[in-house]
């Protein structure tokens, strides 16, 4: 797998991030939804990567500059006939180097709360996030699942 930084500008790109925004507005109320839009994640504090295999397009995510030592990972997402593949856990990992590489102490998420999320919460677990409460602009709400962890020698 190939993990490059994107302009989000490839068809394949576009098609995965608004299928994935769909995704979680079926399961999430309209105004529970944080996942980012294609200008979205094109902010300057947004970096944004795809993972490719061969030339298929095999997933996403982002990290977001929160401040100088807290990032967000955002729009996590497998493009469909990769799930269950590592494509998830190899971005995940990525994009915690990355947020020690700029020297970052904290890593937060917001994902949703229905079961639906259950898969992502799981991942997440995995990879060393504990639950804690909202975060940068988040408010508290029974519909979403906030999630950190220490990044770097603190881990």
């Amino acid at each position: 797998m190939r993990i490059v930084i994107d302009d989000l500008s490839a068809p394949e790109v576009i098609a995965l991030l608004e299928a994935h925004v769909a995704e979680m507005l079926d399961n999430s109320p309209e105004d529970s939804m944080h996942a980012l839009d294609l200008d979205g994640l094109r902010k300057p504090d947004i970096t944004f990567w795809t993972v490719w295999e061969g030339g298929e397009l095999a997933g996403c995510g982002a990290l977001k500059a929160l401040d100088p030592t807290h990032g967000e990972v955002k729009s996590m997402r497998t493009a469909a006939g990769f799930q269950g593949r590592g494509v998830a856990s190899v971005l995940l990992r990525h994009i915690l180097d990355e947020a020690e590489a700029r020297g970052y102490t904290r890593l937060s998420l917001e994902t949703g709360a229905s079961e639906f999320y259950l898969p992502a919460v799981r991942l997440y677990e995995r990879h060393g996030f504990a639950l804690c409460g909202p975060f940068a602009d988040y408010d508290e709400d029974p519909h979403s699942v906030f999630m950190t962890r220490r990044v770097g020698g603190l881990a």
